[in-house]
């Protein structure tokens, strides 16, 4: 009976793993953009809210950040370990709960805003909140009262789990920390991921097996930043004991699996010839989002991505100690990619592709500046002078010049222009009649 209690752990902890990975890989698929555009998405008032057209900021990971990911870990981790071992534990993991707690908060909200949206495809009124500070947008909330809804039952479970500490509580925390992740930090490329899975591979290794500082850690660390499920749900001295996974083996695998996920879009889509610039493909019928398209790559990485859990498992089973699961989940994911890559002769697309995006300011600034010869009112357009270019603020004078006569011009050119050839040639004959009267 033990055992059978203990397998049921295993499968729940694997399934507690897959699913924020899944269905955070398919979030993180951006909406297409094109040239057809519906008139609501040039307002930025929108009345109601559609899952379509929303859009969250994301963190792009880059290869310098994936080189940094095991020091900023490294520190982060002995740095909790100081702290637990000098001051109290208590009072530490009340200021990491009450952290923790606003987090929280905020990702089961939002997780529950897309499950009602996804599942009913509803769309409510939105309320938006603008903040402007001279013409420049510091603050732009919109909200529906699904959302409202929503914070106020990530409220009620997250006080219910500050007082209770309630693991299937700590659960649901924990599945909307990491299906939050997944949806919106994501690597702007294969290399990037390849280096921050060795390197993560070797920080599990070191922290593991060659100190007591992950245990120690993960010891004392009262927060939801991991998923549990109790060895015997109704044990017979009533004291559950848990089997568990961090959050660390879900999300860092799991933003991996997402970049393999758009890849395998990214591929189907060139095959349909897409081009933002451009209406969709009729292959697509319109859609923008929510089309169906061959993924051999999340797949693979999917499977494989399994099978390195199951091996942690199994591991673990047999020899009655921990394990930390990125020994085995990162060289699975990694040799995943690669060997599709080379089975369907597309490495070098693989290495090739990236995610990298300028943003608005940037392209902005590599627009060539168109500039004027000289400015007319500096003496160095006077003859004998040397030409130089006029300054940015004589330039910006200028434009504003140039666009009030252009103003005026319509205003006055084109009304004369639209007069008849008979009115125009009234003042002409009187004139003429005036001067015959004269001669005479």
């Amino acid at each position: 009976m033990a055992e059978a209690g203990l397998f049921a752990a295993y499968a729940a902890i694997g399934t507690m793993a897959v699913a924020p990975i899944y269905f955070g890989s398919f979030s993180s698929l951006d909406r297409l953009k094109s040239t057809h555009k519906k008139k609501r998405d040039h307002d930025e008032f929108t009345e109601f809210s559609d899952s379509e057209d929303e859009e969250d900021e994301t963190e792009a990971v880059s290869t310098e950040d994936a080189y940094m990911f095991p020091v900023y870990g490294s520190i982060a981790l002995f740095s909790m370990y100081l702290v637990f071992k000098y001051l109290n534990t208590d009072w530490v993991n009340y200021l990491l709960s009450a952290y923790f707690a606003v987090l929280g908060v905020a990702a089961l909200a939002q997780v529950g805003v897309r499950i009602v949206k996804g599942t009913t495809g509803i769309k409510l009124p939105l309320y938006h909140v603008h903040l402007v500070h001279k013409h420049k947008t510091m603050l732009h909330l919109r909200f529906s009262n699904l959302h409202l809804a929503m914070l106020g039952v990530s409220m009620v479970l997250t006080g219910l789990y500050l007082f209770s500490k309630n693991w299937v509580i700590s659960n649901l925390l924990g599945l909307a920390f990491s299906f939050s992740a997944i949806t919106l930090i994501r690597l702007d490329s294969f290399k990037s991921g390849m280096i921050m899975l060795a390197g993560l591979f070797a920080y599990d290794i070191f922290w593991v097996f060659g100190t007591e500082v992950m245990v120690s850690v993960a010891k004392n660390f009262d927060a939801p930043i991991k998923v549990v499920f109790p060895k015997d749900v109704f044990p017979a001295d009533g004291k559950l004991q848990f089997t568990m996974l961090g959050l660390g083996d879900i999300v860092v695998p799991g933003i991996f699996l997402a970049l393999a996920l758009r890849f395998d879009r990214h591929q189907y889509l060139a095959k349909l010839g897409y081009d933002k610039e451009k209406a969709l493909p009729k292959a697509l019928n319109g859609k923008h989002r929510g089309f169906g398209f061959p993924v051999p790559y999340f797949t693979s990485c999917m499977g494989a991505y399994v099978a390195g859990l199951a091996t942690t498992i199994s591991v673990m089973h047999v020899f009655k100690a921990a394990q930390p699961a990125l020994l085995y989940l990162s060289p699975a994911c990694i040799l995943a990619i690669v060997g599709t890559a080379v089975m369907r002769g597309e490495i070098k697309q693989v290495f090739a592709y990236t995610e990298e995006s300028k943003t608005e300011e940037e392209e902005n600034k590599a627009k060539p500046i168109k500039t004027a010869p000289t400015h007319r009112y500096n003496l160095r357009n006077q003859p004998g002078a040397q030409a130089t270019p006029a300054s940015a603020g004589e330039l910006a004078d200028d434009e504003q010049e140039v666009a009030s006569v252009a103003k005026v011009l319509e205003e006055t050119v084109d009304p004369i222009a639209n007069v008849s050839d008979s009115e125009s040639k009234k003042p002409k004959a009187k004139r003429a009649a005036k001067k015959t009267k004269a001669k005479k």
